[in-house]
């Protein structure tokens, strides 16, 4: 959790430079690529961090090494972003890292929306973490730093090669796994879906079923989470013919589960306990 500082110092930057970044569009995705480097280059180097964090040291000093950096080869944009997080007060060093990686997938979203694909992303992203919900194995590996990034990348695309997946989407799942950033694959997916459904003034719920859900049925679906939830939201209704029956529903990290599936190994568990 980011201390007080913290808080300050990136709700006053978003607020300021939000606006410019939503601006640039298409051009939004060069910035957001650019700062998800730089926010790799903070996790991994702790001398620059602290650099750019030192409250003793004058902001000139800390603007004149980020654009040391740069080397003049970013957008002025993304040089701007990150001259005005490093003039602000830090609770904790590594929180400018989380700051630099909320404007780069702020940065995506802006992308998406100049593309009308928001709303594709963000069911991307549900779907793939609904899928990796019975892939315990490639979660494991996914988000295992011991092994090279670029290994995981090459499981990654194996893993996803031939889904047609938005380019955005793809860049966010390539993110969550090259640069974990001490957090889970699955709990990385869970902060960029809310993210995108706050974006979009709405919740996912992920609907996960053995046959395709009719439009009656997403149609009462979303009258019953709207009202339970107390805003809009989008059904995502995934096809799994392997729940049998019944239906699993997950609203950002909390799952429900009363499939066929779910309850058969349940009654097994408490089978074999009783043996």
């Amino acid at each position: 959790m980011r201390g007080e500082a913290s808080l300050q110092a990136d709700r006053t930057s978003r607020d300021s430079l939000a606006p410019r970044l939503k601006e640039k569009g298409t051009d939004a995705w060069r910035i957001g690529e650019e700062l998800f480097v730089v926010t790799n280059l903070l996790d991994h180097n702790d001398q620059v961090e602290r650099s750019l964090t030192d409250p003793s040291r004058p902001s000139t000093d800390k603007v004149a090494l980020i654009n040391n950096i740069l080397a003049g080869q970013a957008d002025a944009l993304t040089a701007d972003i990150l001259s005005d997080l490093v003039s602000r007060n830090w609770s904790r060093v590594k929180d400018i890292a989380n700051a630099v990686e909320d404007f780069a997938v702020d940065a995506m979203m802006y992308y998406a929306d100049a593309t009308d694909s928001t709303l594709t992303v963000s069911v991307e992203l549900a779907q793939i973490h609904s899928a990796m919900l019975k892939m315990s194995v490639l979660r494991s590996k996914l988000s295992d730093d011991f092994v090279p990034a670029k290994a995981r990348l090459d499981l990654l695309h194996s893993v996803l090669d031939g889904s047609q997946l938005n380019k955005v989407t793809m860049r966010l799942a390539e993110h969550a796994v090259a640069n974990p950033r001490n957090r889970r694959f699955l709990e990385t997916l869970q902060w960029l879906i809310a993210k995108f459904t706050r974006h979009m003034g709405e919740s996912m719920v992920t609907v996960t079923t053995a046959t395709p859900l009719d439009e009656a049925q997403i149609k009462r679906l979303v009258s019953i989470y709207s009202a339970k939830l107390g805003r809009p939201v989008h059904i995502d209704s995934t096809v799994d013919p392997s729940v049998i029956g019944g239906m699993r529903v997950q609203v950002g990290s909390d799952v429900t589960d009363n499939t066929v599936a779910a309850q058969l190994s349940q009654l097994k568990r408490k089978v074999a306990t009783q043996m």
